[in-house]
């Protein structure tokens, strides 16, 4: 993702999308975000993960994160596909619950470092891979995940992977291997042991290990 850093602010984009056109730290306010992109409207992946983004769009709304789509096609085609997905989920009355960037000239897609080389439309031109961006209240980038075309994302992923980030930026605490909330976290090794006793009052439990380096701390947020 060339020019685009954990970290960074990201960046400020106009853009027509399915419920008009868009400032994207606008759109944001003060809530978390997360931008997907697809290769392409009414394709059977992309058809898949919208219709389970939608599904399961109260989950992102419970943890404060507003949602937005891209794909490279037309707001009208957006609008005709949208009708597909929610068919797809059996649920054809509703609107889709979260609005669809339109980037049919692909400019935010190569702004933003989205097109996948190894596919490409019928013209010969790269289609957007499946590229993930979580933006915190900062408007800072937090986290990007990139799938190829061919590979559909886990929608359950995406909302663990938030839930650490909205405790890790509250609590100086990190995720191991597999955390799911209500799982205890790790101490940061920043911290001396004075200094975690004092931040965390239930206690802090050290996995012994042939080193004798005591770094694998555990606590209950």
């Amino acid at each position: 993702m060339p020019g685009l850093l954990l970290g960074d602010e990201f960046p400020n984009f106009e853009a027509d999308t399915t419920v008009g056109r868009i400032k994207f730290h606008d759109f944001l306010g003060n809530s978390w975000g997360i931008l997907f992109s697809h290769p392409r409207d009414f394709t059977p992946v992309c058809t898949t993960e919208l219709a389970c983004a939608a599904r399961i769009s109260n989950e992102f709304k419970k943890r404060g994160v507003k949602m937005i789509a891209l794909s490279i096609d037309s707001v009208e085609d957006h609008r005709n596909w949208s009708k597909d997905v929610m068919a797809f989920n059996s649920d054809a009355e509703s609107a889709l619950p979260f609005p669809i960037i339109a980037d049919d000239k692909r400019e935010l897609s190569v702004q933003l470092g989205m097109l996948d080389p190894d596919e490409r439309d019928k013209d010969g031109l790269p289609l957007t891979a499946r590229c993930v961006f979580v933006v915190g209240p900062d408007k800072k980038l937090k986290l990007s995940i990139l799938y190829p075309a061919t590979t559909g994302r886990n929608f359950d992923e995406l909302l663990r992977v938030i839930d650490s980030l909205q405790l890790t930026a509250q609590k100086n605490v990190a995720t191991p291997v597999d955390w799911k909330p209500g799982d205890k976290v790790m101490v940061i090794p920043s911290l001396s042991e004075a200094e975690a006793a004092a931040l965390f009052p239930n206690g802090v439990t050290t996995k012994e290990v042939p080193s004798g380096k005591k770094y694998l701390r555990y606590t209950q947020p």
